[in-house]
């Protein structure tokens, strides 16, 4: 086959949570342009929707859909609107992520409602979405944990900065189990033809203090945080057929600071 056609997600039905975040914003443009039906899905309708709208004044088919990952009900409802109005999932994001903790010092409370979206709502939607993709015949799971659920917080590149000596644990917590759970699933769903992969991106530019960017991008050898373009490429590969043959695989996608 055609290497423009393997690369393909014409007709493809595809879900990216936390659509309105700076990574969910690039996956679904990014899944659109390879030609996808894009389903963006988080809390905030209104956001989404005027993200949709731009979209399709590209030419982009892209739709917006409000969504509670803690909330069966609304998980459930996402479920049946995908399948009655679109028929079947081929491709699945796992994208949405909440942040309630601000250091390590943060409420515990704070750290149990990072579990229950991020933990429990992320295990229901997982279920829901992979009985979608196994009912439709097979296809992709694309779990966006990050380079934390890897390695530890660098600390030096706070250094100068007003910002948290102390990032959020529950944030490492979270990915280094998601990419536990994308092995798990890469062999409990094979024999529905599901595919499990993950990419563990480094910072993405969105503002930061100069003297983060010189502490950061100086370990860096490509010299950079991450754009939006740079995730774009790696969700097509790992939602298309191009990808036919890799499973349970995480990704670090951090322009090599830790080659």
């Amino acid at each position: 086959m055609n290497v423009k056609e393997l690369l393909s997600l014409k007709n493809k039905i595809v879900l990216v949570t936390g659509g309105a975040g700076h990574y969910g914003q690039c996956l679904a443009e990014g899944l659109a342009e390879a030609g996808g039906t894009v389903i963006m899905a988080s809390r905030n309708l209104e956001a989404l929707q005027i993200l949709a709208d731009e979209f399709k004044g590209k030419n982009l088919d892209v739709h917006a859909f409000r969504l509670d990952q803690a909330d069966h009900a609304s998980v459930k409802a996402l479920t049946e609107y995908i399948q009655n109005e679109f028929g079947r999932l081929d491709v699945f994001v796992n994208n949405a992520v909440s942040r309630p903790m601000e250091n390590y010092d943060a409420p515990l409370e704070q750290f149990a409602e990072s579990m229950r979206v991020n933990a429990t709502g992320m295990i229901d939607i997982t279920r829901e979405m992979a009985a979608l993709i196994a009912a439709r015949g097979g296809g992709s799971i694309i779990q966006i944990s990050s380079m934390f659920g890897m390695f530890g917080p660098d600390l030096s590149n706070y250094v100068g900065t007003t910002m948290s000596q102390s990032p959020p644990p529950d944030y490492f917590f979270h990915n280094a189990g998601l990419l536990g759970l994308t092995h798990y699933l890469a062999r409990l769903y094979a024999n529905k033809k599901i595919r499990v992969n993950a990419i563990s991106p480094g910072g993405l530019y969105s503002g930061q203090p100069e003297v983060f960017l010189k502490n950061y991008n100086s370990k860096v050898p490509v010299g950079r945080m991450a754009n939006r373009d740079d995730i774009k490429g790696l969700a097509v590969l790992l939602a298309s057929d191009a990808s036919a043959y890799i499973n349970g695989e995480n990704i670090l996608m951090d322009g090599g600071m830790h080659a």
